[in-house]
């Protein structure tokens, strides 16, 4: 999971080999929370791993890597929304991009919630307290507000928990998840799931199937996120697909074996929970003698999420605050502590992350509510994609001058067919995750799709108020977020502003005007 408003300050005089930039998108797109539920696909969940990685991955990278390197500025997706539609359009696409990494928290921890249940000395104890909604609730809001205490300290505070973390609590256990299915087939295992041709391919007639396969296209989101690196590697026209390549091959087969392994061992009436992978490893370590590593790898595996969470807090906190200084939210959301953190919008993320986790106390399950967060989260970051899509191809058609050293490969006609196909891949995703997987009990079908519907009205009706009401005083003069093209800009003097009146400043004068 990661975040395409995340930029560097300046360009690395370093190149990045091939194999060094695939191994970049791997780590900042795996995630091992994700599996179990698509465990309950069984051998056709192989099918829509590839599906995703070849008609959204490989766009999402590809498109990414033109937008970065034709607007490197600060901002990311909100400078390319921007560009292309609009300041509206960029306040929107960024704080979609904020709310659905603040729902996204509870999500992943009560993935570390339920590792940290198993690493007790019984496991079934740890069963059922891993299943206790009041203890998953309880977990969430200790390890986040944890988390956002590190991250308030600053950069050095948890660039060393992050890095180590990650190869800890994710590189390690996915390795050994991998490694451990294919030791449980060869030493006699019994598969829990058909493995013949015939159940490679999933039931399509069925649309609620389709649901948890939506959720797929969030496990591969955050490859945008080192597109900013395309022009570190050598000749970037040919190296940079051959990564991303690369990287879409390696995530995929990653996830596929992990995916295959949970369903290899767990039965299928036991999978599509977020204990499966738990299980998996208890089962497979027992079988070889090796239960005493069971609580290690649970232990590890909650490290690697705190150390994602911890970067996750600080990231898009920083980033909305840059986008605050440029005038779309007060100025006492701009305030830095003296680590130079922006600590009241990490307040307010974390009461927002503290709100959403009470909801799992009203889901009927621990399961149910999982899935249900996991749909809005995807849904949100689908919305942010179409417009990641719809701006790059308008943007070959308004700023078609606009250096790009990096340019999706096929001229115009490429640009349509990688870019519409992930638009028209993204949306069918989107429109997939609103129908009740049936593998996973969510309550009423109607109470499912209303709060689904209801929850993503409400955030993206949020940005669209704040926009209208904001003042051309709010704007902080020293801020590092470049206008837009058709926004005013100072000249060289820093006096007045070039008679290019822009639409944002435009609105916010004449809404100040009426008051």
């Amino acid at each position: 999971m990661a975040s395409s408003d995340v930029m560097p300050s300046a360009k690395s005089p370093a190149k990045i080999t091939v194999v060094g930039l695939a191994m970049l998108n791997i780590v900042a797109v795996l995630s091992l929370d994700g599996p179990p539920t698509e465990a309950a696909y069984g051998l056709g969940a192989a099918f829509f791993y590839l599906f995703a990685a070849a008609f959204f991955l490989i766009p999402v990278s590809l498109v990414a890597a033109e937008l970065t390197t034709g607007w490197p500025e600060k901002g990311g997706v909100f400078r390319w929304a921007g560009e292309a539609f609009g300041a509206r359009w960029g306040f929107l696409a960024i704080f979609l991009l904020i709310a659905q990494v603040t729902i996204w928290f509870p999500l992943v921890l009560t993935f570390a919630a339920i590792s940290l249940a198993y690493t007790g000395p019984q496991a079934t104890v740890d069963e059922k307290l891993s299943g206790n909604q009041l203890y998953v609730l309880l977990s969430v809001l200790a390890v986040y507000w944890l988390a956002t205490a590190i991250a308030a300290r600053g950069v050095a505070a948890f660039t060393r928990l992050a890095k180590w973390g990650g190869i800890v609590g994710t590189i390690i256990p996915a390795a050994a998840l991998v490694t451990l299915g294919a030791a449980y087939l060869v030493s006699g295992g019994t598969p829990q799931i058909q493995l013949d041709w015939g159940a490679a391919i999933p039931d399509l007639s069925s649309i609620n199937n389709l649901a948890l396969a939506a959720s797929i296209f969030l496990f591969y989101s955050g490859m945008e996120m080192n597109a900013v690196h395309v022009q570190d590697v050598k000749n970037p026209d040919r190296g940079y697909p051959v990564a991303i390549l690369i990287a879409a091959v390696g995530t995929a087969s990653i996830l596929i074996l992990g995916t295959l392994t949970i369903a290899l061992v767990v039965p299928k009436s036991e999978t599509g929970s977020t204990e499966s992978l738990l299980i998996t490893f208890i089962d497979v370590f027992h079988r070889f003698g090796l239960s005493w590593a069971t609580p290690i790898l649970a232990f590890a595996l909650a490290i690697g999420v705190l150390a994602g969470i911890v970067t996750w807090v600080a990231g898009p906190s920083t980033a909305l605050q840059a986008v605050a200084k440029a005038g779309y939210l007060p100025p006492s959301y701009q305030a830095t502590n003296k680590n130079g953190m922006p600590i009241r919008i990490m307040l307010l993320q974390a009461a927002a992350v503290s709100a959403v986790a009470v909801v799992f106390v009203f889901m009927p399950s621990v399961e149910a509510a999982f899935q249900i967060l996991s749909q809005l989260a995807g849904l949100l970051y689908l919305v942010v994609y179409l417009i990641m899509f719809a701006s790059a191809i308008h943007l070959r058609y308004r700023q078609p001058d606009q250096p790009r050293p990096y340019r999706v490969p096929g001229g115009l006609a490429g640009m349509w067919v990688i870019g519409g196909t992930g638009f028209v891949a993204s949306a069918l995703a989107l429109t997939s995750s609103l129908v009740p997987p049936s593998q996973i009990g969510v309550g009423s079908p109607a109470l499912y799709l209303g709060l689904l519907i209801g929850l993503a009205t409400l955030i993206i009706t949020t940005p669209l108020l704040l926009y209208a009401r904001r003042k051309p005083h709010w704007r902080d003069p020293a801020s590092e977020v470049a206008p837009f093209t058709d926004e005013p800009r100072d000249d060289r003097s820093g006096g007045t502003p070039t008679r290019r009146q822009g639409r944002a400043d435009k609105e916010a004068a004449e809404a100040e005007a009426d008051e």
